[in-house]
């Protein structure tokens, strides 16, 4: 086990560069912030490439410490720095990103959550969990949404990126994938055009595309849907924040539910 003091220290400067998306890219790894976390990676069998900690949290969980060749202990000033959290638990791991742009295995089974340029990293992380809850297959993020692995969504997922696939790629690509197999494709819209979800009857094998925060989906995706979706409104709200409304809509499409 090294000690390390501070923050000037070049692998300190490294795992600082991790918050970074370009840095995530460049060396294909990325952080996770807490016991937790750390503990859904070892059992979903990732490995451990460099476990960092206060003297505190390593002794606490002494039994994980003794599975990893590459153990750092460090002051709370340094974990507070590479984490960027105002409370960290005191422990991070380092390991492998996901191949997000791999090809998928087709036909495509189960359900899927599409998103289309959501941009919130709290909303992304949420929906991820959610469709991990719902008994989704999968997650595909569309151009100019959140990083998966961003610290935020990381820690929004809270151990959910374990137990359902998640990729990178062109929603147009999924879309046709979907409709050649004569598979749904359900759209989300505020629009009166749009069909109430309770008239949709429950499926196994469909995509549900959630849009942008603010915009909505895009117009050019809304063309190609099977159908598109609306929540009918009870109260005085005008709309519901994007995750609220994936959630309602995964437990009610999918079949399992």
């Amino acid at each position: 086990m090294e000690e390390l003091t501070s923050i000037h220290n070049q692998r300190v400067k490294n795992w600082k560069k991790l918050q970074t998306r370009k840095y995530r890219r460049q060396t294909g790894q990325y952080m996770l912030d807490g016991w937790h976390l750390v503990q859904e990676a070892i059992q979903s069998g990732l490995t451990i490439h460099e476990l960092i900690g206060t003297k505190a949290a390593l002794a606490e969980h002494s039994d994980i410490v003794s599975r990893v060749n590459a153990v750092y202990q460090v002051t709370p000033e340094i974990m507070r720095h590479i984490t960027e959290t105002i409370t960290p638990q005191g422990i991070v791991a380092i390991v492998d990103m996901p191949n997000l742009k791999r090809k998928p295995a087709l036909p495509l089974k189960g359900a899927w959550l599409l998103l289309d340029r959501v941009q919130d990293p709290g909303n992304v992380g949420t929906m991820v969990r959610t469709a991990d809850a719902a008994g989704f297959a999968g997650v595909v993020a569309g151009d100019r949404t959140a990083d998966f692995c961003s610290p935020k969504v990381v820690r929004s997922m809270q151990g959910s990126q374990f137990h359902l696939q998640l990729f990178e790629g062109d929603l147009n690509k999924w879309i046709a994938d979907f409709k050649q197999q004569q598979s749904p494709v359900y759209g989300t819209q505020l629009n009166p055009a749009a069909k109430n979800f309770r008239a949709v009857h429950p499926g196994t094998d469909f995509a549900l595309i959630m849009g942008n925060e603010g915009q909505g989906m895009s117009d050019e995706l809304l063309k190609q849907t099977t159908d598109n979706l609306y929540i009918p409104m009870r109260g005085q709200a005008e709309s519901l924040n994007v995750a609220v409304s994936a959630g309602i809509l995964m437990f009610q499409l999918n079949a399992q539910n």
